[in-house]
């Protein structure tokens, strides 16, 4: 019996073959110890687990952003004499707005199967809000003289919130038959904006002056503007990634943004419904083994995914996914001499189909399914 070539391949004209896509198939104000007045600044959301220095596999780190804290002092009236009589001093309350800080972040990367452009989350931000209170200069009264207090509301300044911002997983779909040329297929570049909160002025205040008849006088009080500067979070971008064409057939191997991956049909290697290698998938296993050590760096990671059709029960496909994925790796690593450390099995069923498994008119496809059943194994190649 002549069994299919190897396929070296690919992904979802969306991603579809090699990695697939989803389918069918196998405050207030509050005094402080200086005798301020707090202004409010809502605290940042918390981190979903510790704040990241640095990100794994190369991910692009987004710097924290530190807001300064805001201080203005209090304001102090002193007491006066009018015609004999005390007008008591006073202290107008300063105010105090928190430092904050604005947690650094990941890139988020999601794993996708061999061959796939996995999707890509530049997660949202929140610049929190900031209050400055509101500030009254109490009225006085003396012999002759009667001035009323004047007050400056409170002013503030909302979040300022960005959306995460997601890029889709993709895929290359493998024709049916050999010898076409496969599509390029990219994810494309990913931005989050610049992220502004604006600046907050309170506006200074003042009461004037005031005299009785004796030319006796309260002075004027004033109470400076205080401002809070306009915090700026800087754009973030993940530059598009791509996968090449490339003529689909037997010795191709998909490359494409830095990695290599190998599709193999799961009916080469194995007899239906089964995880037991095929004695005559011994050639191609070795072929695919000296393209290993002729394109994937020593030492490299190499991943083996199992995917079915969607014959049977998802839970039943699930686990003959990962016993065929471990199957290969059990196999790369007694009979090619792969190191057993740089090995890693994925199961992932009939979720990620590299074609459909019904014709448009709903009957069975089998060659859909043909193509379903298969075994990729990727690598970086830098």
């Amino acid at each position: 019996m002549k069994h299919a070539p190897l396929i070296l391949a690919a992904s979802c004209a969306a991603f579809l073959l090699i990695g697939g896509c989803g389918g069918t198939g196998d405050g207030g104000q509050r005094k402080n110890e200086t005798g301020g007045t707090s202004g409010s600044s809502d605290p940042a959301p918390p981190a979903a687990g510790p704040e990241p220095a640095s990100c794994p596999d190369g991910r692009k780190l987004i710097k924290a952003v530190d807001v300064p804290a805001v201080h203005a002092d209090p304001v102090h009236v002193p007491e006066a004499t009018i015609s004999g009589e005390k007008v008591p001093a006073v202290t107008i309350p300063g105010v105090d707005v928190p430092a904050q800080h604005i947690p650094a972040q990941c890139v988020q990367h999601e794993p996708a199967p061999g061959g796939c452009l996995g999707a890509v989350t530049i997660p949202g931000v929140t610049i929190p809000g900031v209050r400055l209170p509101e500030v009254t200069i109490p009225g006085a009264a003396a012999p002759g003289i009667d001035v009323e207090p004047v007050t400056q509301s409170a002013v503030s300044s909302a979040p300022a919130t960005r959306l995460p911002v997601t890029g889709e997983e993709v895929c290359q779909s493998e024709p049916a038959t050999g010898g076409e040329v496969v599509g390029a297929v990219v994810r494309p570049t990913l931005l989050r904006a610049t992220l502004v909160r604006p600046a907050l002025n309170r506006p200074a205040v003042t009461r004037d002056a005031a005299c009785n008849d004796d030319g006796e006088c309260l002075p004027a009080v004033s109470v400076p503007a205080v401002s809070v500067p306009a915090v700026e979070i800087p754009p973030v971008e993940v530059p598009a990634a791509e996968l090449k064409p490339y003529a689909a057939g037997p010795g191709e191997a998909l490359k494409g943004d830095g990695k290599i991956a190998y599709s193999l049909g799961a009916d080469v290697l194995f007899d239906f419904g089964e995880a037991r290698i095929k004695a005559a998938a011994a050639k191609e296993l070795a072929e695919l083994v000296k393209s290993i050590r002729r394109e994937i760096p020593s030492g490299a990671p190499i991943q083996v995914d199992g995917h079915t059709d969607s014959k049977g029960d998802p839970a039943s496909n699930q686990t003959l996914s990962e016993r065929r994925a471990q199957t290969i790796v059990d196999w790369l690593a007694t009979e090619g001499g792969i190191e057993r450390s740089r090995l890693k099995a994925m199961g992932y069923g009939e979720t990620k189909p590299a074609a459909s498994n019904t014709k448009k008119d709903g009957s069975d496809d089998p060659r859909g399914r043909t193509r379903n059943r298969r075994v990729v194994i990727s690598a970086a190649r830098s």
